[in-house]
């Protein structure tokens, strides 16, 4: 018989459910474009129109290991959030603001997933 979630994560130990949010916390520290259009529950099909680009063309762009970062910021603002980029040292971590001006309107067009 099925059960509800929530059930079972209330009569789960304290101490696992600590243990079971920190794993889900470090996943969400580090994931690919696709993993992160999955977790916003979303097709590329449904990006690609707010893009206003093909399919074919998102799924281009999260099979990527080298784009642009005005291409890379287009993809994250269609799915709800905003690009930061941050050098990270022992010291601590610096963001680095230089690139705060590109597509300053937050509009996609044709090249943005170019």
């Amino acid at each position: 018989m099925a059960r509800n979630f929530k059930e079972l994560r209330a009569k789960m130990d304290p101490e696992r459910r600590a243990r079971v949010e920190k794993r889900v916390q470090e996943a969400l520290k580090a994931m690919p474009l696709d993993g992160l259009r999955d977790a916003r529950q979303l097709t590329q099909t449904q990006l690609a129109q707010v893009l206003n680009v093909s399919q074919g063309a998102v799924s281009k762009v999260e099979r990527r290991t080298d784009m642009y970062i005005s291409t890379l910021r287009s993809y994250v603002r269609a799915i709800g959030g905003d690009l930061q980029i941050r050098a990270v040292f022992p010291e601590g971590d610096v963001l680095i603001d230089q690139f705060e001006d590109l597509n300053p309107s937050g509009k996609t067009g044709k090249g943005a997933a170019a």
